[in-house]
């Protein structure tokens, strides 16, 4: 077998080092090359052939159980995962049905459920996108319009998605729907699951300001979706969905993205002739102790996680604090970049120095995920009081 040396019984057997030194040599073995730290967002027929080897080799859900087709990966070892792939710069396949609904319908749905869908998402026959946001409801999810009423055996949906990713790569939307416009805000949601090919549905792609296609507008125009499709209780969504936050929040506070723009930044310095400026050099040295700070945070969170602890709400502060520090990083790239620092292609075709490239994504970092502005609101409120 072509992956038999990385197929194993219990991944968990192994030591720490054993087991990230296992996942290196996957990756230096498997990655295809030219899909090494993509400069964008890939869609799905340019991912596709990673995605196929993470099925075939048993490595694309870490966090599944091994029932379910996954590689059963305690918390420990999802870490150590998440990580590798980090640092390797591996394309991210669309996961929005690998990590939120497979985690989703484990937990919470039905045994048909669970078979239906679970399989599909493992051979790649089914890509998922996430129908969260909304234009009146982004941050403020709970205040969500899209509505879907009972007509028999179906669910009628009209409303509107924005910001979904790669959902013209997608053939199932994964969505909250409000069920009960008469309840309160968050207690009126239901988690439905939609197929994209359904009569009046209708995606609409938004060119962002990096001239990329990441993110579209869906639109649900008396859309008939079977009853079966949803996941759990009537009403019961935004305790699901929200129930399964705490590892994406630690996900979205990984060190590495602000590591891997300071690396950027170092090489932008040595191009710019400015490694032995006392300027840059003290600039640097600032952003490295603050990336220090964030690590030894990161890592005081993720112990908890590795000890089994649950995560409270002050993981949002990992998020706030790597984002902004990301930002910080980026802006001082364009300011060292000048005139070239207005390119949307890397500077002499150079993919580490795309100095815009990384101020743009860093600009949604702080919004995607929990604005900075909710992170602060959480950490206000249940820690702070």
């Amino acid at each position: 077998m072509l992956y038999a040396d990385f197929h194993l019984d219990d991944f968990n057997a192994l030591s720490d080092a054993d087991f990230r030194a296992l996942a290196n040599r996957f990756l230096h073995q498997h990655h295809p090359p030219e899909l090494r730290s993509p400069a964008k967002r890939l869609h799905w027929d340019e991912v596709k052939p990673w995605y196929m080897i993470l099925s075939a080799a048993g490595w694309l859900a870490p966090a599944w159980p091994r029932e379910h087709g996954g590689m059963g990966l305690s918390a420990a070892k999802q870490l150590i995962y998440m990580d590798v792939f980090e640092r390797f710069g591996a394309a991210r396949s669309p996961d929005h049905g690998i990590v939120l609904l497979g985690p989703l319908l484990i937990t919470y749905g039905s045994p048909d459920q669970r078979a239906r869908f679970l399989p599909r998402i493992i051979t790649g026959e089914e890509i998922w996108c996430q129908g969260y946001s909304e234009p009146n409801a982004g941050s403020d999810l709970a205040s969500l319009r899209t509505e879907a009423v009972l007509d028999g055996e179906h669910w009628v949906v009209n409303g509107q998605k924005i910001w979904t990713t790669l959902a013209g790569d997608a053939n199932w939307m994964f969505a909250l729907v409000r069920t009960d416009k008469t309840a309160k805000q968050q207690q009126g949601i239901s988690f439905l699951l939609i197929p994209m090919d359904t009569p009046g549905v209708t995606v609409r792609p938004i060119i962002n300001l990096d001239l990329q296609d990441e993110f579209s507008e869906v639109f649900f125009d008396d859309v008939r979706v079977p009853q079966e499709n949803l996941v759990g209780e009537v009403n019961q969504g935004w305790t699901m969905a929200k129930n399964l936050l705490g590892f994406e929040r630690i996900f979205l506070g990984s060190p590495r993205m602000a590591a891997n723009a300071l690396a950027r930044l170092i090489r932008l310095g040595a191009h710019a002739g400015l490694t032995d400026d006392p300027l840059f050099v003290d600039r640097l040295t600032r952003f490295r102790l603050d990336l220090a700070d964030h690590e030894c945070l990161f890592e005081t969170i993720a112990d908890r996680l590795r000890r089994g602890q649950t995560l409270g709400p002050e993981v949002s502060y990992l998020k706030l604090n790597q984002t902004q520090l990301f930002q910080r990083i980026t802006e001082y790239m364009l300011e060292i970049a000048g005139a070239q620092g207005g390119l949307l292609h890397p500077i002499d075709g150079d993919r580490a120095l795309n100095p815009m490239g990384q101020f743009l994504v860093s600009r949604a970092a702080t919004i995607y995920g929990g604005a900075s502005e909710v992170q602060r609101n959480i950490l206000a409120k249940t820690i702070l009081g």
